[in-house]
């Protein structure tokens, strides 16, 4: 059974004004509508590219969105800032409507768009669960019989019955999801909210939506850009790109394509940056295996890792550095070099070049970012740059030989062992 149906639904803004335009505007929409015509202004609107300046005032903040959500479904909606994300949930909970197309919805909706949705800053807490409930269209037998529920939950029972404009904006939310989330609609819909709660909240929250979808056969609509927690909570999800639909499948292919996409690109040439002001600068990292360089590697076989320093001072200089891999979703699993081996190495004037040996790299299949940090102690100067390539590790043919305990764990669905930093076998300067 559907819960939610999306029909080539559209919104459009116009830039700088409230409501849809002038009234010599709205004239001329009434003109071609009385003729039977499609409103002239539908046919000028751009895309919503908010880094860009365009040529428009019309922008389409949702364009041709179709999809279909069954009952008891956990959707994850992801997407860069100004995608449409939150637009989106808006017309979904009916909080303005679509210029084109239309929404069917099968149930009552609680929706959680901003921190303190529907809620009355004069009001009490308690007042405000019965308001909020209200609106939500339950009856007052209704709210009382979970009032004692979504009190505990919210953690605030000794503020219930201060107003809420005291409240903190961490208790604001706190109240409001626990309302949204326990009166008995059909469809949950959760903005970006959350980040406003503590670490112990936002778990705690994870955790009920779970429950509500699994456990209660509810639909949840997820809006984060926590990309682990929609992991976590979504069975799909739903890519957002300039008010567009970009994908819609499983949430692992989605997440991992969507980190693709918006990523920057690497070259995965030589690399070039210099430490300000003082003489020293990597000219190039590579990555050597079957004596071949490369930006794949295979697990379970040796590899190198050689940089190249240029020391343009007339004396030599200690040097320390560190490579960190970090996974797409941002979460460092490992990192090597010699600041951790307690091995200082001192470059000379002109070309050095540093080899690290490996016995293997016990790392799960995928790809990863690479941040370089550089120390210069004498110099007190240092550097670190973010993402400055991506490394892809393979699956080796043949993994009998490899003890499963020494692959460590990167993806925030399996279990942990721990960040470990890798030594090398080997270190060499020359």
């Amino acid at each position: 059974m559907l819960a939610l149906k999306a029909e080539n639904i559209s919104k459009q803004y116009r830039l700088g004004q409230v409501g849809t335009g002038t009234l010599s505007h709205d004239l001329n929409r009434f003109w071609h509508q009385i003729r039977g015509k499609e409103d002239p202004y539908l046919k000028i609107g751009e895309a919503n590219d908010r880094a860009t300046k365009g040529e428009s005032e019309y922008v389409w903040s949702l364009r041709d969105i179709n999809f279909e959500i069954e009952q008891g479904d956990a959707v994850g909606i992801i997407g860069r800032n100004g995608a449409g994300k939150s637009t989106l949930l808006k017309l979904l909970s009916k909080v303005t409507k679509p210029t084109t197309g239309k929404i069917y919805t099968n149930g009552r909706i609680a929706s959680l768009l901003e921190v303190g949705t529907g809620f009355h800053p004069e009001m009490t807490g308690r007042e405000n669960v019965y308001l909020n409930g209200a609106i939500l269209g339950m009856t007052r037998k209704e709210i009382t019989r979970k009032f004692d529920e979504i009190v505990d939950f919210s953690g605030v029972e000794r503020y219930i019955d201060t107003p809420v404009k005291r409240y903190s904006s961490g208790m604001y939310v706190r109240l409001a999801f626990a309302v949204a989330a326990h009166l008995e609609s059909e469809i949950l819909i959760v903005d970006e909210v959350l980040a406003v709660g503590d670490a112990e909240f936002q778990k705690k929250c994870l955790g009920k939506m779970g429950d509500v979808s699994k456990g209660e056969g509810r639909t949840v609509l997820f809006v984060s850009h926590d990309l682990r927690a929609v992991n976590r909570l979504c069975s799909s999800a739903i890519s957002l790109k300039q008010g567009s639909i970009q994908e819609i499948g499983s949430t692992g292919e989605v997440i991992t394509n969507y980190l693709k996409t918006n990523n920057q690109q690497w070259s995965n040439k030589e690399i070039n940056f210099q430490v300000t002001q003082s003489g020293i600068s990597v000219t190039n990292i590579k990555f050597i295996q079957n004596q071949k360089q490369t930006f794949t590697l295979e697990q379970g076989l040796p590899f190198e890792v050689q940089i190249d320093i240029d020391n343009a001072l007339s004396a030599p200089t200690s040097f320390e550095f560190n490579l960190e891999l970090k996974n797409h979703y941002g979460e460092g699993v490992t990192n090597f070099g010699n600041e951790f081996q307690h091995k200082p190495m001192m470059v000379q004037p002109g070309q050095n070049h540093v080899r690290l040996a490996f016995n293997e790299l016990p790392l799960r299949a995928g790809e990863y970012m690479v941040d370089v940090w550089v120390n210069l102690p004498d110099l007190k100067k240092n550097i670190y740059m973010q993402e400055l390539l991506e490394l892809r590790i393979e699956k080796a043919a043949d993994l009998y030989f490899l003890n499963p305990d020494r692959i460590w764990s990167n993806f925030p669905n399996q279990p942990q062992h721990g960040y470990l930093p890798m030594h090398a076998k080997n270190i060499e300067l020359w």
